[in-house]
């Protein structure tokens, strides 16, 4: 499980942190509303935990820029205030969980865990950018097959367009993070859908962002 934390009191996230690193649990820290938004946006959790209390952007209003950008990461709310109008809000912006400031670290894992085992609500079955029209279900890409590969690596792109994704969150996500694979391997199969969707004249563009990654652009 990889998830992200987003908390701006350092200590109690790297007390955190260090337990939910001993029960294998993979996590990227932010400390502030900007750079929780910037890593929120990236397909690459499988729960955001996030305090309501913020630097720069508050939990509730990155919480309400994933969900008006259809991501559906499950979230968990963090809040010392432990008051009922933070709850209502946080269940009514999106979020899937809450749990009141302090609390104990085998709650939360014991909530991250339920998470990842709740079947989504509504999976995504067709992702849209530009003139590309993406069935996940079937792996087709305007009606051209795709591989599993190359499904999953577009399904990456597709649900984070105009942004970076780097070769080794491609790599993880799709290769998994034990992987014996180098980002060579990614490099071929951007050249794969490159060529997939230049075959259906697409104005969609894969664009290599120098020292970041790849991300979707339409000219």
């Amino acid at each position: 499980m990889r998830i992200l934390y987003v908390e701006d009191e350092k200590f109690l996230a790297e007390a955190v942190i260090h337990v939910l690193k001993n029960h294998k649990i993979m996590v990227d820290w932010a400390s502030d509303g900007n750079e929780g938004l910037d890593l929120a946006l990236k397909p690459n959790y499988d729960v955001i935990v996030l305090d309501i209390m913020l630097p720069s952007l508050s939990g509730l209003e990155i919480l309400a820029t994933i969900r008006n950008r259809n991501i559906k990461t499950p979230v968990i709310m963090l809040s010392a205030l432990n008051e009922v109008e933070d709850k209502i809000k946080g269940l009514e912006t999106g979020a899937d969980d809450y749990l009141a400031k302090p609390f104990k670290t085998a709650e939360l894992i014991a909530r991250l865990n339920a998470l990842t085992r709740r079947p989504p609500i509504a999976e995504i079955k067709f992702l849209d950018f530009g003139d590309l029209k993406l069935n996940t279900t079937d792996r087709t890409l305007n009606g051209l097959e795709l591989t599993d590969k190359e499904s999953e690596i577009l399904t990456m792109l597709m649900k984070s367009p105009n942004l970076a994704v780097t070769k080794s969150q491609i790599l993880a996500h799709v290769w998994g993070a034990d992987s014996e694979h180098d980002e060579n391997y990614v490099e071929v199969y951007m050249s794969y859908l490159r060529k997939k969707i230049k075959h259906l004249s697409s104005k969609v563009k894969i664009k290599t962002v120098r020292g970041l990654g790849y991300k979707l652009v339409e000219e």
